[in-house]
């Protein structure tokens, strides 16, 4: 039991008991109620089996030298009254009454006639019903001084100068109720009072082995989620769906799971916010050194620069002030990608639209750098169902991307094709292309392949990328192969046009 203490509480242990006591007093009285109402069925039946020719043996006796009528059509009252008196001496229970061939009482020393009785007739269905089976079958019939009542009965058919009826005779009349409800209120006292001390050492029983059977998969949970609260973070519950409530096992577990895996998450987060900060000072740093350097350079030469190098010098500033804005920016999109507060807006618009807008602000750049800068295209307009801003910062990042990695000469293509109910989008340049290794980790923050300071980014990019599409429930594969270039490749939902 004191196992079971520890894993309930007093309050459950009390509602545990109650709900035992509660149940074993109603089986009890259940019990008491049905074994009583079958005890007095057999009892009826029994006394209307041993009676059953009793109707026969009165009309065989007294009607055999005496009639029932005068001569006047009359019953004879005096015969009535002598078989009444000689039946009662002998039992008390019953009743006689003498009926006419429909039913209609003539007469019986219980009815007061004259005040007038509670039925002036009984229904003969059951009468014919028992002497057709000769009273073989248990049938209740009416109850001439309670119409409401149906009573065990004996019957047997007359016919005595010219007059045909039925002698009714009730087994278990007003005498016999009085006697029975009485024994029968001390019988339920008695079998109450015993029921009740049974029904209390059997609770005492049953409750203590049922507690302890029902709550043992309880017991179990109890035992491992207090293992997970004391530190043991591998505590799960061993076959859940075999437990008596394998609901609550499996959502332990899955909360279980959802807690270290949440951990997990959370140090690893911890961990890439510590190399975030080391990473934003680094590049930080850089670009501040560099405009701190050039402004004090010009304000201590201002004199002696020439218009050239004071111009040389405003552009190395002015494009380190872009590079620092830019990494802000980047900080500012990822770390709100990170923190899951963008919510894509997605609708349909024409991706091919789109692409020539992007090529069309990249080509300046592209000629610059001598690289090749083109768009391929099935020849519709192919329509998706995205968010539009969201897709055209990914395809601006990759294509960016692609142009810093190609050498002059080179060639960055832009292509859209139709695959089912998807349009693939795929950004292919013939760069420096990515080691086989490096492959796994481009799309993390920070990851760059690339270190030399000419081609040195932010790493926030394809990072950046690789949010937008789970933004929109997809992902980004990259194909690469080292001197041989690189492929960026998703799918974004056709919409098809009504």
């Amino acid at each position: 039991m004191s196992s079971v203490e520890k894993t309930l509480t007093p309050k459950l242990i009390k509602k545990l008991w109650a709900a035992f006591i509660l149940l074993v007093l109603l089986m009890g009285a259940s019990y008491i109620f049905i074994a009583s109402y079958f005890a007095n069925k057999h009892n009826q039946e029994t006394t209307q089996r041993l009676n059953a020719d009793v109707a026969n043996h009165v009309i065989a006796e007294k009607f055999q030298n005496d009639s029932p009528f005068l001569e006047d059509g009359s019953v004879n009252k005096e015969l009535f009254g002598d078989l009444m008196h000689d039946m009662m001496a002998v039992n008390q229970g019953i009743e006689v009454y003498l009926l006419n061939e429909t039913g209609e009482i003539l007469y019986s020393v219980v009815l007061d006639h004259d005040a007038g009785a509670p039925t002036k007739s009984v229904s003969l269905e059951p009468i014919k019903t028992f002497i057709a089976t000769k009273g073989n079958e248990f049938v209740l019939g009416d109850d001439p001084r309670d119409i409401k009542e149906q009573k065990i009965f004996s019957a047997a058919p007359y016919s005595v100068d010219g007059r045909n009826g039925f002698m009714y005779i009730v087994l278990a009349g007003k005498k016999f109720q009085e006697v029975s409800d009485n024994l029968l209120g001390q019988y339920f006292a008695k079998l109450g009072t015993g029921a009740t001390l049974l029904a209390m050492l059997f609770t005492a029983i049953i409750g203590l082995l049922a507690i302890w059977f029902l709550t043992k998969n309880l017991r179990l949970i109890t035992s491992t989620v207090r293992k997970f609260q004391e530190g043991d973070l591998n505590a799960r519950i061993e076959n859940p769906d075999k437990s008596d409530i394998a609901i609550f096992a499996n959502s332990f577990n899955e909360m279980a799971d959802s807690i270290v895996g949440n951990m997990d998450k959370m140090q690893s987060v911890d961990l890439l916010r510590r190399e975030l900060i080391a990473n934003v000072s680094h590049d930080l740093r850089t670009p501040l050194a560099i405009l701190k350097g050039y402004i004090e350079t010009l304000q201590m030469k201002r004199d002696t620069l020439t218009e050239t190098e004071k111009d040389e010098y405003l552009q190395i500033t002015h494009d380190n002030v872009d590079r620092l804005s830019k990494l802000i920016n980047q900080l500012f999109e990822y770390s709100k990608l990170e923190a899951e507060q963008v919510v894509p807006v997605k609708e349909p618009f024409s991706i091919t639209e789109l692409s020539y807008d992007l090529i069309a602000k990249f080509k300046v750049l592209a000629e610059k750098k001598e690289i090749s800068l083109e768009l391929e295209n099935p020849k519709e307009n192919c329509m998706v169902f995205a968010d539009v801003s969201l897709v055209e910062r990914a395809l601006q990042n990759l294509i960016e991307n692609a142009l810093k990695y190609t050498e002059p000469k080179g060639k960055v293509t832009l292509s859209l094709k139709k695959e089912g109910k998807n349009i693939e989008i795929n950004i292919t340049d013939t760069g420096t292309g990515i080691p086989v290794n490096e492959q796994p980790f481009i799309f993390d923050r920070y990851k760059q392949v690339d270190k030399s300071a000419k081609k040195q980014g932010s790493g926030l990019g394809l990072a950046i990328v690789k949010k937008i599409m789970e933004l929109h429930d997809t992902t980004i594969t990259v194909l690469s192969k080292p001197k041989e270039g690189s492929s960026f490749i998703f799918n974004l939902p056709s919409y098809q046009q009504a």
